[in-house]
């Protein structure tokens, strides 16, 4: 209980948040170190995620990639990346982008392919191009799915961004690694309780975000136009049924 105390104590002296090397500071290389890989990241999947969701080529290529990504040991690449590129940002960046990969990959790809194919039919059907129908049918429908992917992916970012610390870089790491190294276990629990904040904090506002960028009626259009595509479909066949029944 004293570690903890302490560390409290440690977070409510303003001094340790401005000073330097302080930890307004490591949380913004931490926030940088995640911004970077998250764009990468987005740059990389998203693009790949729409036309595997679209056109539905390259699916069982995606799913075994993502999943050996994700099977890869992030402290291991990471030692492998610095020993080819030396130490510096650079390998920090694309190591967490590969980790962010995998998630933000499958919510996009995942999203676009669950809109349902009479939806796309009935968008087709008044004339839209395929371009018209990812943009303004599956990418709408398919957001709730995608932004899911990012949170989890942003997440994993966060709490591996730690590893900079290893690297001779920033971030939140430095408390762990150094109230470890030197056996100050309330410097590496002030640095536990700041990661798992930060991932709270940021999830939360994703969550908020999600909500603003998802419209209300999604699900409900969605539904309400499948369900009038569908009608349309089976008209013909009652019509078709019937007359059958008044000739006999």
């Amino acid at each position: 209980m004293n570690i903890f105390g302490d560390a409290l104590a440690f977070l409510a002296d303003g001094t340790h948040w401005t000073e330097p090397n302080g930890i307004l500071q490591r949380l913004g290389e931490h926030l940088l170190y995640t911004g970077l890989a998250m764009l990468l990241a987005f740059v990389i999947a998203v693009p790949l995620g729409l036309a595997i969701g679209h056109t539905g080529r390259g699916r069982t290529v995606a799913i075994l990639a993502t999943g050996s990504a994700r099977a890869i040991p992030t402290f291991g690449l990471l030692l492998f990346i610095v020993l080819l590129a030396g130490l510096g940002l650079v390998p920090l960046v694309a190591v967490l982008a590969v980790l962010a990969i995998p998630p933000l990959l499958a919510g996009v790809y995942t999203g676009i392919e669950s809109v349902s194919p009479a939806v796309t039919d009935a968008a087709r059907g008044v004339g839209m191009s395929g371009a018209q129908v990812l943009g303004r049918v599956e990418v709408p429908l398919g957001l709730p799915l995608a932004v899911g992917g990012f949170r989890s992916a942003t997440l994993q970012v966060i709490a591996t961004a730690t590893l900079g610390a290893y690297v001779g870089q920033g971030g939140l790491g430095r408390y762990l690694i150094e109230g470890l190294a030197r056996r100050d276990y309330t410097i590496a629990v002030v640095g536990a309780i700041l990661v798992a904040a930060l991932a709270l904090v940021i999830d939360g506002l994703l969550a908020v975000i999600q909500r603003l960028v998802v419209p209300r009626g999604v699900t409900r259009g969605a539904t309400q136009l499948s369900g009038a595509s569908t009608a349309r479909r089976r008209r013909p066949l009652t019509r078709v049924s019937v007359n059958e029944g008044e000739t006999a």
